[in-house]
C-alpha cells in the first residue's frame, strides 16, 4: 500500500486518521487522547458526556426538575460539565500529540449553549469542532469567535453548497475539513435525503468527487475531505490517495475504535461487536430525531419493528372503507377497514390490548406494560433534542412541537445512557456502522484480541 503521509488540517501536519465522535459517554477522553497521541485527530463527544465525583465515579445524570424546561436546564449543565471534563482528560492523555476535536449534534437540545459552554473553558485545548445531524449554519461563526476550526458533516455536495453560500464563506479560514459521511454505511444517525433510497446504497466515490468539485467552485480546493462510514482496511481505499479528483483526503474510523482497551464502552458491548455477522446492523427510521440511523439488531430494535407492524390507519368518523367500528375497551371509538379490524382483533387476543394514536392518524397496538413505559418515558422528557417526535418536546417558548407524541419511537437519551453504563445490550439501542461484522472476519481480532489505541492505529497504517 502507498505510504500514508501527513496532511495539513487546522494549521497542523497530522496523520489523516480521525476517530469518529460517538455521543453519550462513548467517545471519551480515555480513548480520544491516545488517538491524538498516535498522531491523528481524537474526537471527544460533547453529547451528554460523563463527569465524575471526587472518588472518580461517574455521576449519573439524574433529573429532578418538575417541568421539562427545568430538566432541560439540568441537561445543559450536565453536558457542559461533562464535555469540559472529557476534553481536559483527552488533552492530558494526548501528551501534546495530534489534535483534539469535540463533536456536537446540531439537533441536540441546547446545542449552541453547550458548545459555547464547553469552548469557554477549553478553547486552548481544542483544535476543532465536528458537527452534523442537521444543517449547522451558525457553526462557522461560533468556531471563528473562539479561534477554533470547524468540521461540518455532510452527505452530499449539495448540502455543503447550501452551508457555504449561506454562512461558511464568511469564515473560510476556519474551515478545517469537510466530513463526508456515507449515509448508507455510517453508524449512528445518517443524512439520507428524501430523494435517496435507504435500500439502494450508492458508491461514495462519485459523491465525494462531486463534493470536491463543489468545494473547488466555492474557492476552498485544498481543504481536506474526511471520508467517514464504511472505512475498515485502508488498502481498500488506496486509489483515493494522491488522487487529483479526490484531492486531500483523510479517513474517519467510528466503529473500529470501540473495540480498544481504552474504549469506555462495557465489555459485553465489545464482545457483541466481535461476534457480529454481515447484516446484523439495521438502517432504520425509528429515531425520535426524524433521521435514519444504523444500530445493531437486537431485542430493542426488533420490538420497535414489531410495534410498527402492529399498526393500522383509522378515522374518527366513518369515511369510505373506514366504516368498521373498533374500540379497545375504552370510550374511544375508531373507524377502520374491515380487514384492519380483523388484524386488530388478533393483536388484542395476543395481549396487545392498548391502541396508541400516532401523529399520522394510525393506531399502534402494545401491551399495557409497554404503554405505561412509553408514557412514563414521554413524561420524563428532559429535552435532549431540539425537537423530539417521541415526546413532542421542542426548544421553544411553548416547549412543544405542537404535534402528537409518537409511540412508534423511543427516548433516545435514556437508552443510550443506559447501554453506555452497563445496562442490557439486548434491550437498548446500540449504534454501529454496517462494517462492524468485519471484526469477526479480521484476523487482527482473532481469539478475541482487543488492542490498545496505539496498536490499532499502527495496524491501520499497514493498510489492514
Amino acid at each position: 500500500m502507498k505510504a500514508l503521509n501527513a496532511i495539513r488540517m487546522a494549521g497542523k501536519d497530522l496523520l489523516p486518521l480521525i476517530e469518529g465522535g460517538k455521543g453519550i459517554s462513548v467517545t471519551s477522553g480515555a480513548s480520544s487522547g491516545p488517538w491524538a497521541a498516535a498522531g491523528g485527530i481524537g474526537t471527544v463527544s460533547a453529547v451528554n458526556a460523563d463527569s465524575y465525583d471526587e472518588d472518580g465515579s461517574v455521576i449519573r445524570q439524574v433529573y429532578n426538575g418538575r417541568t421539562r424546561r427545568e430538566r432541560h436546564e439540568e441537561l445543559v449543565r450536565y453536558s457542559i460539565e461533562g464535555g469540559v471534563e472529557q476534553v481536559r482528560r483527552a488533552h492530558e492523555n494526548a501528551g501534546g500529540g495530534g489534535a483534539i476535536n469535540i463533536n456536537i449534534l446540531w439537533e441536540m437540545g441546547g446545542a449552541q449553549r453547550i458548545l459555547e459552554g464547553v469552548l469557554d473553558k477549553t478553547r486552548e485545548l481544542v483544535s476543532g469542532v465536528t458537527c452534523g445531524a442537521g444543517m449547522p449554519y451558525k457553526l462557522a461563526e461560533i468556531c471563528a469567535g473562539y479561534g477554533v476550526h470547524y468540521y461540518p458533516i455532510v452527505s452530499s455536495g449539495r448540502a455543503f453548497r447550501a452551508l457555504w453560500k449561506r454562512a461558511y464563506h464568511k469564515f473560510s479560514s476556519y474551515l478545517g475539513a469537510v466530513v463526508y459521511e456515507d449515509p448508507w454505511l455510517a453508524g449512528g444517525h445518517n443524512g439520507l435525503s428524501n430523494s435517496e433510497d435507504p435500500q439502494k446504497p450508492e458508491d461514495p466515490y462519485p459523491r465525494v468527487v462531486a463534493l470536491r468539485q463543489t468545494m473547488r467552485d466555492a474557492g476552498c480546493p485544498e481543504v481536506p475531505i474526511i471520508m467517514a462510514g464504511g472505512v475498515w482496511f485502508l488498502r481498500e481505499w488506496e486509489d483515493w490517495l494522491d488522487n487529483p479528483e479526490v484531492g486531500p483526503i483523510a479517513f474517519q474510523f467510528g466503529t473500529r475504535p470501540l473495540v480498544t482497551r481504552e474504549s469506555p464502552i462495557p465489555e459485553a458491548w465489545k464482545q457483541m461487536l466481535l461476534s457480529l455477522k454481515k447484516g446484523d446492523v439495521l438502517l432504520h427510521h425509528f429515531s425520535p430525531t426524524g433521521f435514519y440511523s444504523s444500530a445493531i439488531k437486537n431485542r430493542f430494535l426488533q420490538e420497535l419493528v414489531e410495534r410498527s407492524d402492529r399498526q393500522i390507519a383509522y378515522s374518527p368518523q366513518p369515511v369510505g372503507t373506514h366504516d368498521t367500528l373498533l374500540t379497545d375497551g375504552s370510550r374511544r371509538k375508531f373507524y377502520v377497514t374491515a380487514a384492519d379490524a380483523a388484524r386488530a382483533a388478533q393483536w388484542l387476543d395476543q395481549g396487545y390490548g392498548e391502541a396508541m394514536k400516532t401523529p399520522d392518524n394510525t393506531l399502534v397496538f402494545v401491551t399495557t406494560q409497554s404503554r405505561d413505559k412509553i408514557r412514563k418515558d414521554q413524561a420524563d422528557c428532559m429535552g435532549c433534542l431540539s425537537q423530539c417526535q417521541f415526546s413532542n418536546w421542542a426548544d421553544n417558548e411553548k416547549n412543544s412541537t405542537g404535534r402528537k407524541t409518537d409511540p412508534r419511537s423511543f427516548c433516545i437519551q435514556k437508552t443510550l445512557q443506559d447501554v453506555a453504563h452497563g445496562a442490557s445490550i439486548e434491550d437498548n439501542l446500540v449504534f454501529a456502522g454496517h462494517n462492524a461484522y468485519r471484526f469477526s472476519e479480521d484476523p487482527f481480532y482473532s481469539n478475541g484480541f482487543i488492542p490498545n489505541v496505539k496498536q490499532l492505529v499502527d495496524r491501520i497504517l499497514t493498510g489492514d
